[in-house]
């Protein structure tokens, strides 16, 4: 048996925040990062609350750390708080899932929960409508991503007026963040019918509109359609899962302390290679296997040449690495300036975390230690 399920409530289009003026006499902690609380976002979010109280928590930083899920929950404790508002990108909604979560554990005797709201002001993580967080353990310098179906958020706020003054290099990495999404989860071991169909739709809308929401970040339709995907391919891996792309992406960019979308976006052409392992006699593909055959169907349905599953994937992959030239994303950790010393034991290292990383079960093909060694090759460069 399998399930599809959406139990948070998605605002989006025109003026969503006014979804917020719904709230009454709420104690509301607002979680975001020092720049979001100054940029005069967290200003505008208050705005539309009416007759509540609102404290902020501004200490969440990129690859929020437990140390920082740690001050959080601390704050949870000392105020007497009905609703949690994630404001800002996957770190700040990330931090405030873990810190709601280990909040409601250490008092699960208490009968009150905590609603959660977010409101992403990037769109790429897909982390207002998912059951994960990825949080950094500094001590081992890599991320692990939690999964419990009590990190869904009870209201995704999707408002593209928050994201028009996005900055291009974080644009092109969160963007390419929801192209990963959506091809790992359309190829995970868990699809199906369902989870198809968002991550065929968010997959489509982020081709179309990611490199002009790139070239024209002001113009607020090609935002909306971006945001409008991120959601979508968040519904599509909440249920389907992920795969090694991801696995690689957390150990990697604990590790080097690159952006998540960056290094999904480098990993991403490496990792279709890999799980594309039809034969290249086949040419009209009765051996090639069903993920490659899918990766065919996403070639097609950008009108690439997909002839026949090989084409279609190789097709694909080479689309992937000039999408990311044009975003100016290195091909590989060479390009983008980082130096290994010790290259065995980077590797090392990055397998046995992926060995630990959820995404790495929902991968469809799977992986041995020399296989991810060759991949690794590639993305050092």
């Amino acid at each position: 048996m399998q399930e599809f399920t959406i139990s948070t409530t998605i605002c989006f289009g025109e003026e969503a925040l006014k979804k917020l003026g719904e709230l009454v006499d709420k104690n509301i902690l607002i979680v975001c990062d020092k720049f979001i609380n100054s940029s005069g976002m967290v200003e505008k979010v208050k705005n539309y609350i009416h007759n509540c109280n609102v404290a902020v928590f501004d200490e969440v930083i990129p690859d929020p750390t437990v140390k920082i899920v740690a001050m959080g929950v601390q704050v949870l404790k000392n105020e007497n708080i009905d609703l949690i508002i994630a404001l800002g990108g996957g770190s700040s909604i990330d931090g405030a899932k873990a810190i709601r979560e280990y909040y409601n554990k250490l008092n699960k005797d208490h009968s009150k929960k905590i609603e959660f709201y977010a409101i992403p002001t990037t769109s790429g993580t897909g982390s207002e409508v998912t059951e994960y967080s990825v949080i950094t353990n500094e001590a081992e310098h890599l991320k692990y991503a939690l999964t419990s179906k009590e990190l869904l958020p009870t209201v995704a706020i999707l408002d593209a007026d928050l994201i028009k003054s996005v900055p291009k290099s974080i644009t092109a990495d969160t963007g390419m963040d929801v192209i990963t999404h959506a091809i790992e989860a359309y190829v995970s071991n868990g699809a199906n019918d369902f989870t198809d169909a968002f991550a065929e739709k968010a997959f489509s809308l982020a081709i179309e509109n990611l490199e002009k929401a790139y070239l024209e970040g002001e113009n607020l339709y090609y935002r909306e359609r971006m945001h409008n995907a991120s959601c979508l391919a968040g519904l599509a891996f909440n249920n389907a899962g992920l795969g090694i792309t991801h696995s690689l992406a957390h150990a990697i960019g604990g590790k080097l302390h690159i952006p998540h979308g960056k290094i999904n976006a480098i990993i991403l052409p490496y990792v279709i290679e890999y799980n594309s392992d039809c034969k290249v006699t086949s040419y009209v593909g009765e051996n090639c296997n069903l993920v490659t055959k899918k990766y065919q169907k996403l070639a097609k349905i950008i009108g690439l040449n997909s002839c026949n599953p090989i084409i279609g994937a190789n097709n694909l992959v080479r689309y992937i690495s000039e999408l990311n030239k044009k975003l100016g994303i290195p091909k590989n950790l060479k390009e983008l300036g980082k130096n290994i010393e010790d290259i065995n034991i980077f590797k090392e290292e990055v397998y046995r975390a992926l060995e630990k990383d959820v995404c790495t079960k929902s991968n469809p093909k799977k992986v041995s230690q020399e296989e991810i060694y060759k991949i690794l090759d590639k993305v050092i460069g």
